[in-house]
């Protein structure tokens, strides 16, 4: 073979070896993609699960009454530090909620987040666990800004408390304390505030029994919601907006959205806010 033809065998030899490698890793990618999505969909279903099956074998009904001032996504809504949004008398039913499938739960816009095109208050929606650290954390960090924010009539604040992280409690906490929540927005709605303020800045001294939430809603101004508590009144609710959050694709708390846009981080939180309040007075 003269040195023309060894050169040519060898050019072709290494243009198969690199399509050969772009294939295999074109594959990959691919297989990734898919991996991703079919275990980020498990994740969400796993999550979904935990609160489903922790409330049946409670004899718990996946359905039953919203509370007064819950809107239909789930969320209870501030529109000052002591006035809620009424909801529509209505009962919920957990196992009416659909999971997306894995192709759209990445891509989906939950329900209720929209655009209001620079105008009103600037709407605020955030997935809470009462469980949750880090929910704690944003709370810690910016209670009281928010609070100011609702007295001037500058945001929105809606709470959509989800119970997440049930699958770290033997006590249900998580459901139990979204459950106490409601009953506060239900007899009190002034209370709903402090109330929630209380049960995050009481997360470093671990889970209440529910005497202590009860006792916690009447130290903020509540009504005794003892009985709501040993009813389980609004659990079905809880699991409800459990599951909603899920279907909207949200798998982890706090999950926030500013002027209709979620946040790449909390951190982000108050300048986010603040620049859309600026945008509305210019």
């Amino acid at each position: 073979m003269n040195r023309s033809s060894a050169a040519s065998s060898s050019a072709r030899q290494t243009a198969q070896r690199v399509r050969l490698d772009h294939e295999r890793g074109a594959k990959r990618s691919r297989l990734l993609l898919r991996w991703g999505i079919v275990g980020g969909l498990a994740a969400l279903l796993a999550v979904v699960a935990v609160v489903i099956v922790a409330t049946s074998r409670a004899g718990i009904p996946t359905a039953g009454p919203a509370p007064a001032y819950g809107n239909q996504y789930g969320g209870i809504t501030l529109t000052s530090p002591t006035q809620l949004i009424p909801g529509e008398d209505r009962d919920v039913d957990a196992e009416t909620v659909a999971l997306p499938d894995g192709t759209s739960a990445a891509t989906i816009t939950p329900g209720g987040v929209t655009d209001p095109g620079g105008q009103g208050p600037v709407p605020v929606i955030a997935w809470v666990d009462v469980n949750c650290v880090h929910c704690a954390d944003f709370e810690s960090a910016y209670a009281e800004q928010i609070r100011s924010w609702l007295q001037n009539g500058d945001i929105t604040m809606e709470y959509r408390t989800v119970a997440f992280l049930d699958r770290n409690s033997t006590t249900a906490y998580s459901s139990r304390a979204a459950n106490a929540l409601s009953c506060t927005a239900e007899t009190s709605p002034q209370a709903y505030l402090p109330f929630l303020a209380a049960l995050f800045a009481n997360f470093p001294n671990g889970e209440l029994d529910n005497s202590d939430l009860a006792s916690h809603a009447e130290d903020t101004g509540a009504e005794d919601i003892t009985a709501c508590l040993e009813e389980d009144t609004f659990r079905p609710w809880v699991s409800f907006v459990s599951k909603s959050a899920s279907a909207d694709g949200i798998t982890g708390t706090p999950t926030v959205y500013v002027d209709g846009k979620e946040l790449a981080s909390p951190a982000d939180f108050e300048s986010a806010v603040t620049t859309a309040i600026a945008a509305r007075n210019d």
